[in-house]
């Protein structure tokens, strides 16, 4: 077994342990789902959150134990190197692994509680929200702001930015961390950082107009390609859906026969 704590919480070892062992017993789920499972839980004196990573297939756990870096501790990493760079994040706490002698069993990363207003994924749900193009133009800067210090955030989707109302401004806060490469970003690259954001044309624009601004690029050139990357993603990922819901289908029809 593994652990690593932010010095600030050092304290909390104890707590966090109890709350490891006992993980399973908690309520207060969200995001759960076949891979992971996510719980909001009250300690003492704060409010975290665990993620508890699925176990890896057998290939994965050797090289999480011997190769790469657990999914665990690159959300850890992750989070400290964003926040070095001025990228808000809900703050780390811990992250735990626990090994058998093949590989890399269960593993959690913790961190604290942020009470957010919502996510993007909210925000583009809500086309009739009074701040819509107010919030949605600031996320376009926001992501820019990404691409510019070398963040290729991999999981950039609606559900991954948390959005906190700030006075008059807005701050986004990454969530969901473990693929991320930090790296210079080509054109292609930040439109297709889009891509998973929303199939409607018309939020689209809105994002391609802003940020055509920013990088002082026509409008015509910044919404081809992000709209080109968007369209990409979208069909494939309802290819997927439709394949599944197929192989649903003759799954049951199997059974029934049988």
């Amino acid at each position: 077994m593994k652990i690593q704590i932010d010095q600030k919480h050092k304290a909390l070892k104890a707590d966090l342990f109890e709350t490891i062992s006992n993980f399973d017993s908690f309520e207060n789920g969200f995001g759960t789902g076949n891979r992971n499972s996510v719980k909001k839980i009250d300690l003492p004196n704060l409010t975290v959150v665990v993620k508890s990573f699925k176990i890896p297939v057998l290939m994965n756990q050797i090289a999480y134990k011997y190769i790469r870096k657990s999914k665990a501790k690159r959300s850890y990493e992750y989070t400290k190197k964003l926040s070095s760079l001025n990228i808000l994040s809900p703050s780390p706490i811990a992250y735990i692994e626990y090994f058998s002698w093949f590989g890399l069993k269960k593993s959690f990363y913790i961190s604290e509680f942020l009470d957010y207003d919502l996510t993007i994924k909210d925000l583009l749900q809500q086309r009739n929200h009074p701040e819509f193009d107010e919030i949605l133009t600031a996320f376009t800067r926001f992501t820019f702001k990404l691409h510019e210090k070398g963040i290729h955030f991999l999981d950039h989707s609606g559900g991954n930015t948390l959005v906190v109302k700030n006075n008059d401004n807005y701050d986004f806060y990454l969530v969901d961390l473990n693929r991320m490469k930090f790296e210079p970003l080509s054109f292609e690259q930040r439109m297709e950082n889009f891509s998973r954001l929303t199939p409607k044309k018309e939020m689209v624009e809105i994002m391609s107009r802003e940020y055509a601004t920013l990088i002082d690029q026509p409008f015509e050139q910044v919404f081809e390609k992000m709209w080109h990357y968007t369209h990409l993603f979208f069909n494939k990922s309802n290819h997927k859906k439709q394949l599944k819901k197929i192989l649903h289908l003759k799954k049951e029809r199997k059974i029934c026969h049988n």
